[in-house]
């Protein structure tokens, strides 16, 4: 799990540092600044860093399909550098296993209660590690052995497929599905597989993969596109077209398919999807086009070791270990010191993230 910095695709890991940040950090921020201000603009930009009930799009839906995209577009990278490397499929093949039995265990370890070791609280399937992992896996078998024509057919079967397990079918004692809380085939399927261990919040996961699948293979289209066009330009050009016609077909489709981020539906990998494309194009922009790049060196310490930030900051409590330094200004901050902890813990992160990026140190899996 340890390796060294190489040549990389220097947008794509600011890109996943700037999604990183607002993981471990943006959302815990404007909640507490809207705390400590109590305005109708912070309730506002807190209420972005918080999923919908249902129905609907807000900023901080962008977050988990953003890193399962970056994941997608890194592949057609790895994939070739290692089978380069290594000559052969075998290697890769058991590198798919691991990364895919890692990234299982540790989404049990973050929101699986694994830690808990109480089997009444064990949820098999129920992070966002554990979808990039089954996204991970089929997208770079739709490398390795799909033509470019028939990965876009695989990815619209998916959205098509999943559109109908969620419109057709009838659930016992219930009826028809539909895009509701309770009565959608997804929630149905994983109530039914996963029994007394399925998530229990309205979100779905085992017929949610083919839309894991599909955010995947759309990072993997921008990928490829920026490894195969040498001409630069032409990629942001083609990546704002992409993100164009995702995020068109998302909105024209919710009027008969909504857009829900707890089932994933096909619509919201659209619309998220065409979003993903316009920030990989404006960053590509900026990054390798225009070469702006020093301004970003505070979110590539982050991207470089995003998989170490998620999994420490749901594992230790940052904010918490900083209040035993930063006790003392509880009596003169007020209503702003929980905020000042949250900034003080991701401090004590980012010190331990540049640690690691100074030393050369990139846990991967």
């Amino acid at each position: 799990m340890h390796t060294t910095y190489q040549n990389r695709i220097h947008s794509i890991d600011i890109l996943r540092g700037f999604d990183m940040l607002m993981i471990v950090l943006a959302d815990q921020f404007f909640h507490k600044l809207n705390k400590g201000v109590d305005s109708n603009f912070t309730a506002a930009l807190a209420e972005q860093f918080s999923h919908p009930e249902w129905l609907g799009f807000r900023f901080y839906d962008i977050i988990m399909p953003l890193f399962l995209f970056v994941v997608g577009a890194v592949i057609p990278f790895s994939v070739s550098k290692y089978i380069h490397i290594s000559g052969t499929r075998k290697p890769l093949f058991l590198k798919l296993l691991r990364r895919f039995f890692i990234l299982f265990v540790l989404g049990w370890i973050v929101q699986g209660n694994l830690l808990d070791l109480d089997l009444s609280k064990f949820k098999i399937f129920s992070n966002t590690l554990q979808a990039i992992a089954v996204g991970y896996v089929f997208t770079t078998l739709a490398y390795l052995y799909l033509k470019p024509a028939q990965r876009h057919l695989f990815l619209m079967g998916c959205l098509l497929v999943y559109s109908l397990f969620l419109t057709l079918p009838i659930i016992p004692g219930i009826g028809r599905s539909t895009l509701t809380p309770d009565a959608n085939f997804a929630l149905y399927v994983d109530q039914l597989i996963f029994g007394s261990f399925e998530d229990g919040k309205q979100y779905t996961w085992f017929l949610s993969c083919l839309g894991f699948i599909a955010t995947t293979l759309s990072g993997l289209f921008a990928g490829t596109l920026i490894k195969n066009q040498k001409d630069k330009i032409k990629v942001v050009q083609t990546l704002l077209i992409y993100g164009a016609i995702a995020l068109s077909l998302g909105i024209l489709g919710n009027i008969w398919h909504p857009v829900v981020k707890k089932i994933w539906s096909s619509t919201f990998v659209l619309v998220s999807s065409g979003i993903c494309y316009f920030l990989v194009a404006a960053f590509y922009w900026i990054i390798d086009v225009k070469k702006k790049f020093k301004w970003a060196f505070f979110l590539k310490v982050i991207g470089m070791n995003a998989i170490t930030a998620y999994v420490v900051t749901h594992v230790l409590p940052f904010p918490k270990i900083a209040s035993f330094i930063l006790y003392g200004l509880a009596p003169y901050t007020g209503s702003y010191y929980e905020l000042i902890n949250v900034i003080g813990g991701f401090a004590l992160l980012y010190l331990l993230l540049w640690y690691m990026y100074q030393n050369k140190t990139f846990i991967k899996v």
